[in-house]
């Protein structure tokens, strides 16, 4: 399968930004979804997951209550919603989706995942 994401930009704190990673290739429902970031000098870190339906999702902190990850199977896309923007969310953000066989299979790391779109570029000012 393969990603690509878009949607980034360059916004102030407080700002909100959605997120898009359009899938081909295969079927996009099979898949489990996550969002990963990485800030220049820093590792790769993971922002949010969801199962191949949508029906469960998991954050990290940082996003609880600011950031909404879902999907649209039937155009094979998914978002995050990123609400509230803060300078320290300023990193490259990358879709990536993991194979699965079951429902409830969610990935949180990133050795979890399979495949991965390029990233695309979150910049908040101050």
């Amino acid at each position: 399968v393969q990603l690509q994401a878009s949607g980034g930009g360059l916004v102030q704190a407080g700002d909100s930004l959605r997120l898009s990673c359009a899938a081909s290739g295969r079927t996009f429902s099979s898949y489990a979804l996550g969002w990963f970031r990485q800030a220049p000098g820093k590792k790769r870190e993971f922002v949010a997951a969801t199962t191949w339906s949508g029906g469960s999702s998991y954050y990290a902190d940082f996003a609880k209550g600011r950031f909404t990850i879902d999907r649209d199977n039937a155009e094979n896309t998914g978002y995050l919603q990123m609400n509230s923007l803060k300078p320290e969310d300023t990193a490259d953000y990358y879709c990536a989706v993991r194979r699965t066989s079951t429902a409830q299979a969610i990935g949180l790391v990133r050795d979890d995942y399979d495949y991965w779109g390029q990233g695309t570029q979150v910049t908040v000012s101050s």
